[in-house]
């Protein structure tokens, strides 16, 4: 008896579904029209004899068995990367495509730092970059949207290898002639929880700040309205509070054109560490590994 399987291009197009939960969406994020993506979940469907996709006029609906095959489905593209991955690593180190999540806290102050010498000494890499929140990054990871992480630790990244890049200090930023800006640095005793602005859920720093500061009472009194770090230092800047920024962003100029100081924040873990992260037992890791030494030269 012959065994229809079915294609790595079906398995596709099925997983971009149930990521979008939309038709043209999950086309678009396959690079196909939405026919071609509807006739191949059609021949899947009818390959494995089974519905694996209510379809409505409003609402793309998985079933328990749809649900089961998706996840499957994920580890075998994952798998099919990884044998495409395997035979990439015998070539030349850091060629071909890679595909990089990187944090918002990180992206735009370190990036454009390290890509320009990255693309001069490594052009023959095709680095494809997309910026989301920790929780997202690390879920294309193990979903293989991701080939590799650069995000901040301590975070909970589940089954990965990582490599350390260096540590990441966390500043305290407050408007400049503040009657309470100490000499050197701040103790978080200091720091008035009233006035205390931080990121919105979904972003780790605001955990690295809320355990640099040791200080309990700050998690339900902090002001959490920030959506990214310009949008706190603006909110300082316009004498609306204080905030926590990392070391890197400060370098990289966030503060230019504002009346803001920033200080050290004086605590036994007031850093944080920055790290890139892949799937145990990738067949690229000795390439991860040449990528974060990279990252890290200054």
């Amino acid at each position: 008896m012959t065994t229809y399987l079915p294609t790595l291009k079906q398995l596709q197009y099925l997983v971009a579904l149930h990521e979008h939960g939309h038709f043209g969406r999950a086309a678009d994020a396959c690079f196909v029209s939405q026919s071609t993506l509807s006739a191949g979940l059609r021949e899947l469907e009818t390959l494995l004899g089974v519905t694996l996709v209510e379809r409505t006029r409003r609402v793309v609906r998985f079933t328990a068995l749809g649900d089961q095959v998706v996840a499957k489905a994920h580890r075998l593209l994952r798998e099919g990367e990884e044998l495409s991955a395997l035979v990439q690593a015998h070539g030349a180190p850091l060629s071909g495509e890679l595909r990089m999540s990187v944090i918002p806290t990180i992206a735009p102050f370190l990036l454009p730092r390290i890509l320009p010498r990255l693309r001069h000494e490594r052009p023959s890499l095709k680095l494809f970059l997309r910026e989301e929140p920790s929780a997202a990054a690390v879920e294309s990871l193990h979903h293989g949207r991701a080939d590799c992480v650069l995000l901040a630790l301590p975070f909970a990244t589940g089954e990965v290898e990582a490599a350390h890049l260096f540590h990441d200090r966390l500043l305290v930023a407050f408007p400049k002639d503040d009657p309470r800006d100490p000499p050197q640095s701040i103790a978080p005793a200091l720091i008035d929880e009233a006035r205390l602005l931080l990121l919105e859920d979904g972003h780790c720093l605001k955990d690295h700040v809320l355990a640099a500061c040791n200080r309990p009472e700050l998690r339900a009194s902090a002001s959490v309205i920030g959506t990214s770090l310009h949008t706190l230092v603006q909110m300082v800047d316009n004498g609306l509070g204080l905030t926590m920024l990392p070391e890197m962003a400060v370098k990289a100029g966030i503060l230019q054109g504002t009346q803001i100081v920033a200080r050290p924040l004086e605590s036994e873990h007031a850093s944080r560490e920055i790290a890139l992260v892949w799937r145990k037992n990738s067949p690229r890791a000795e390439e991860f590994r040449l990528l974060a030494t990279e990252l890290a030269t200054p």
